[in-house]
């Protein structure tokens, strides 16, 4: 199952004209050099905003010193101003740019574009009235170009009838409102609609200069996507240690099929689901109970939700998909999740825990499944291929944290986390889930000066099912546990600076996490099972803030 996760910046009106400045520097091993820049300034009326990021690095190391094909670039700048009449007021416009390259070592082609625009705005009035206490509204475009090819970040490139290249973008529309209400009893309501449209176009061919080059071609709309939501969220507070929180969320989703035909492998056979439209109405809803015990600084809590997720672009249209019985996914169910879930927290001056866990039941679960067995596609024998599947799943599983301040200035922390899943469709392992994991850490800070080390202890997965995953990956085979031993050590050298170093992966471990792709024959380096993490890593931080 998926969701949504907003991330909002706070913008605070000033008391007075002034400007902030935050940024960072760090240098790593493997030529790993970042930059941040956030500078902010205005009067109480106006403000302005403007952020600005940098990084790049070259191939790592594993453990083992084989080089991995991984190197990557990457930038964006964001702008805003805004309009703050009062403390209960605020208007924005805001416009971002970013791009990139990104080597891969799990498939044939490297990341040579990312180039994404954003043009945003948003509106916010607080206290409108004793009942009605917030409203927000905002709007937004978003477009994305992305490139892959292979031969822009390959070692001597491919020869030229090699070199191919495949240029997707998406054009992405939407807006949401939503009002916060005081309603009598201890109650406040939050609910608002939004909406979403998305249009995908796609285009392949050579590279630029060659016959066929990819961007001599015009783009082809291959799907659109639309959805309007309808979300409220109440949260009641009978009394001083309890409180109940209860929310509901309708879709209204359509997509359209506009591919002619579909590629596979060196065939382009007609698309069954040319030209067709679907559309469904979706419903998801949660319900949670937290309880703060008397006389003892912890709280419980409970909760039971059901969630329905509408296949994404990559379930249903993306090359090389296809359903058990067409060639195209095109008809894949929405995925329905019931979840069960309880924990508590402790707290107090020295000691902080938590416990939780989790059950859950998925119905028409979207798996991915490589290697699929198919009718050939003229004439006799079989082939194989990619398609997805709706099966029936279960998992569970829980978390525990611990931290506790040994003294003043030392802490000791730990956690323990573990997930199962079964495919109850085809009676094996749920694919794609992660072992069992523990970490440990000590700290010592004394407000100037910090140390602190992190031991992650990562146990075998021998609960797999091969080829089978979802758009991520697909499980290759059993993994083996690691323990991995890092440090860090920090300086604070006055309100606006800080320094802060580190050695990760302190002994050179050579390991592979079980949720990782399967290594790609790339020249110039050695193919592994499965991509290995970064050996040794030494790093370099320093955070200035200015105002």
């Amino acid at each position: 199952s998926a969701g949504t996760v907003l991330f909002e910046r706070t913008v605070k009106r000033l008391d007075q004209p002034g400007w902030k400045f935050d940024g960072s520097l760090m240098a790593g091993s493997f030529g790993r050099n970042d930059q941040v820049a956030d500078i902010r300034a205005g009067t109480p009326d106006y403000y302005v905003q403007g952020t600005a990021t940098r990084s790049d690095q070259n191939d790592y190391k594993d453990g083992d010193g084989r080089a991995v094909h991984s190197a990557f670039n990457r930038w964006s700048t964001s702008g805003a101003v805004g309009w703050t009449p009062d403390n209960d007021t605020r208007v924005e416009l805001s416009a971002a740019r970013s791009d990139g390259q990104a080597a891969y070592a799990d498939r044939t082609v490297d990341g040579s574009r990312f180039d994404r625009e954003n043009y945003g705005f948003k509106f916010e009035k607080n206290h409108l009235s004793a009942t009605l206490e917030k409203i927000e509204a905002q709007a937004f475009r978003n477009y994305v170009d992305h490139v892959m090819d292979s031969y822009s970040l390959r070692a001597g490139g491919n020869p030229a009838g090699m070199m191919a290249a495949m240029n997707p973008d998406r054009t992405t529309t939407g807006g949401r409102i939503v009002g916060t209400f005081n309603l009598s009893g201890a109650k406040q309501l939050k609910a608002g609609v939004d909406a979403q449209s998305n249009e995908h176009t796609n285009r392949m061919g050579a590279a630029p200069g060659l016959m066929g080059a990819y961007d001599a071609k015009p783009r082809v709309e291959d799907a659109s996507f639309r959805n309007y939501g309808l979300f409220g969220e109440l949260v009641y507070l009978p009394g001083e240690r309890d409180k109940f929180i209860v929310g509901l969320r309708v879709d209204d989703w359509n997509a359209q099929d506009k591919r002619a035909t579909i590629t596979i492998g060196m065939s382009t056979p007609a698309n069954p689901t040319s030209g067709k439209e679907r559309s469904d109405t979706l419903g998801s809803g949660f319900g949670r109970y937290e309880h703060d015990l008397a006389g003892v600084p912890a709280t419980f809590y409970a909760g039971f939700g059901h969630t329905e997720r509408f296949p994404d672009y990559w379930e249903l249209i993306s090359a090389s998909k296809e359903s058990v019985g067409t060639l195209s996914a095109f008809d894949s169910n929405p995925e329905k999740t019931d979840q069960l879930d309880a924990g508590m927290v402790y707290k107090n001056d020295k000691l902080s825990a938590s416990v939780s866990g989790f059950y859950s039941k998925v119905s028409d679960y979207l798996m991915v499944q490589q290697n699929y067995v198919k009718p050939a596609l003229m004439g006799p024998g079989t082939r194989t291929t990619t398609v997805v599947r709706n099966v029936g799943a279960t998992t569970w599983g829980g978390e525990a944290s611990l931290s506790y301040a040994l003294a003043a200035t030392w802490k000791a922390d730990a956690t323990l986390a573990y997930v199962h899943g079964d495919n109850d469709t085809d009676g094996t392992a749920l694919a794609q889930l992660p072992p069992l994991e523990g970490r440990l850490g000590l700290t010592y800070d004394n407000k100037v000066w910090a140390v602190g080390s992190l031991l992650r202890l990562v146990s075998e997965q021998d609960r797999f099912d091969a080829s089978k995953g979802n758009i991520v990956g697909q499980d290759i085979g059993r993994t083996g546990g690691f323990g991995v031993f890092s440090v860090n050590g920090a300086y604070r050298a006055g309100k606006g600076a800080q320094i802060t170093a580190g050695i990760d992966n302190l002994f050179d471990k050579s390991y592979a996490e079980h949720i990782s792709r399967g290594g790609s024959a790339v020249t110039g380096f050695t193919t592994t099972t499965r991509v290995n993490e970064m050996g040794r890593n030494l790093w370099l931080k320093a955070n200035f803030k200015f105002d």
